[in-house]
């Protein structure tokens, strides 16, 4: 197995708002596509593959939920990075924390502005 997570999608109520959300936290563009009952915003290729996306739909029951699937997104430098999510209106659950196994870097919690909870990672 090469990689063990193949796709991720992150739910929103508000699409725009979290498009808005992870373009300025992690300073990318995404790729939008838009049909009538289905949006998703696809996050950038990694090895020739889309990662995952953030996803709404009129249809498909895409509910953001603090208590969910905890992806943690690397990131090089986190305090900015955390700067950056209470700048767009998230909130810091977890500050930067050590991992205590040796050599595993830095992780933190944060809610993103559909009600998400997520993580970051860093190795410095």
């Amino acid at each position: 197995m090469s990689k063990l997570v193949s796709f991720f999608e992150i739910p929103a109520v508000n699409f725009e708002r979290a498009v808005s959300f992870y373009q300025s936290v992690l300073g990318l563009s995404l790729t939008v596509y838009e049909c009538e009952q289905e949006k998703m915003a696809f996050f950038p290729e990694e090895d020739g593959q889309c990662p995952g996306a953030i996803s709404w739909s009129s249809e498909i029951r895409f509910a953001p939920s603090s208590d969910g699937v905890l992806i943690h997104l690397h990131c090089e430098h986190m305090e900015e990075t955390l700067k950056r999510i209470e700048e767009q209106k998230g909130e810091i659950l977890q500050p930067k924390t050590k991992i205590e196994a040796e050599r595993r870097g830095y992780f933190a919690l944060f809610m993103d502005c559909e009600g998400n909870r997520l993580g970051l990672y860093s190795d410095k």
